[in-house]
Protein backbone atom coordinates (compact mmCIF):
# COMPACT_ATOMS: atom_id res chain seq x y z
CA UNK A 1 0.00 0.00 0.00
CA UNK A 2 1.48 3.16 -0.84
CA UNK A 3 2.31 5.72 1.74
CA UNK A 4 -0.44 8.93 2.05
CA UNK A 5 2.11 11.68 1.44
CA UNK A 6 1.01 15.03 3.98
CA UNK A 7 -0.36 17.50 1.56
CA UNK A 8 -0.11 20.99 2.58
CA UNK A 9 -1.66 24.36 1.47
CA UNK A 10 0.73 27.22 0.52
CA UNK A 11 -0.79 30.72 1.85
CA UNK A 12 0.92 32.83 -0.79
CA UNK A 13 -0.62 30.46 -3.81
CA UNK A 14 -2.85 28.34 -2.52
CA UNK A 15 -1.44 25.21 -4.30
CA UNK A 16 -1.46 21.81 -2.38
CA UNK A 17 1.93 20.31 -2.08
CA UNK A 18 3.89 17.71 0.25
CA UNK A 19 4.99 18.77 3.42
CA UNK A 20 8.91 17.96 2.71
CA UNK A 21 8.36 20.54 0.31
CA UNK A 22 7.44 23.61 1.49
CA UNK A 23 8.54 25.86 4.70
CA UNK A 24 6.54 26.09 7.36
CA UNK A 25 6.38 29.50 9.25
CA UNK A 26 5.25 28.99 12.72
CA UNK A 27 3.42 30.90 15.61
CA UNK A 28 4.57 29.86 18.81
CA UNK A 29 3.39 30.25 22.81
CA UNK A 30 4.44 33.45 23.09
CA UNK A 31 3.04 34.75 19.75
CA UNK A 32 6.79 34.87 18.26
CA UNK A 33 6.55 34.22 14.54
CA UNK A 34 9.65 32.49 13.11
CA UNK A 35 10.80 29.59 10.30
CA UNK A 36 10.51 26.06 11.34
CA UNK A 37 13.04 24.72 9.17
CA UNK A 38 12.72 20.93 11.25
CA UNK A 39 8.72 21.29 10.95
CA UNK A 40 8.50 19.94 14.27
CA UNK A 41 8.57 22.66 16.90
CA UNK A 42 5.63 23.19 18.78
CA UNK A 43 2.45 25.90 18.29
CA UNK A 44 0.50 26.93 15.08
CA UNK A 45 1.98 26.18 11.69
CA UNK A 46 1.23 27.64 8.45
CA UNK A 47 3.16 26.44 4.76
CA UNK A 48 4.56 28.16 1.92
CA UNK A 49 6.29 26.93 -1.05
CA UNK A 50 10.10 27.94 -0.79
CA UNK A 51 9.81 30.59 -3.65
CA UNK A 52 9.54 34.42 -2.07
CA UNK A 53 7.50 35.06 -4.78
CA UNK A 54 4.67 33.26 -2.38
CA UNK A 55 6.24 34.94 0.57
CA UNK A 56 5.38 38.32 -1.44
CA UNK A 57 2.17 36.85 -2.29
CA UNK A 58 0.93 35.90 1.46
CA UNK A 59 2.20 39.25 2.63
CA UNK A 60 0.01 41.00 0.02
CA UNK A 61 -3.21 38.25 0.99
CA UNK A 62 -2.94 38.50 4.03
CA UNK A 63 -2.29 34.84 4.69
CA UNK A 64 -0.27 34.76 7.15
CA UNK A 65 -2.63 37.18 8.97
CA UNK A 66 -5.36 34.67 8.41
CA UNK A 67 -3.70 31.42 9.54
CA UNK A 68 -2.10 32.99 12.56
CA UNK A 69 -5.29 35.24 13.59
CA UNK A 70 -3.05 38.59 14.38
CA UNK A 71 -1.44 41.27 12.68
CA UNK A 72 2.14 40.78 11.17
CA UNK A 73 4.17 43.45 11.39
CA UNK A 74 6.86 44.64 8.82
CA UNK A 75 9.56 43.68 10.62
CA UNK A 76 8.79 40.52 10.98
CA UNK A 77 8.35 39.75 6.93
CA UNK A 78 11.55 41.32 6.78
CA UNK A 79 13.33 38.88 8.64
CA UNK A 80 11.07 35.94 6.96
CA UNK A 81 12.30 37.25 3.96
CA UNK A 82 15.93 37.45 4.89
CA UNK A 83 15.43 33.76 6.30
CA UNK A 84 14.17 32.56 2.72
CA UNK A 85 16.81 33.95 0.84
CA UNK A 86 19.48 31.57 3.35
CA UNK A 87 17.42 28.68 3.31
CA UNK A 88 15.65 28.88 -0.32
Amino acid sequence: MAKKIPLRQCVGCGEMKGKKEMMRVLKTAEGRIELDMTGKKNGRGAYLCVSGECLKRARKNRGLERSFKMSIPDEVYGELEREFEENG
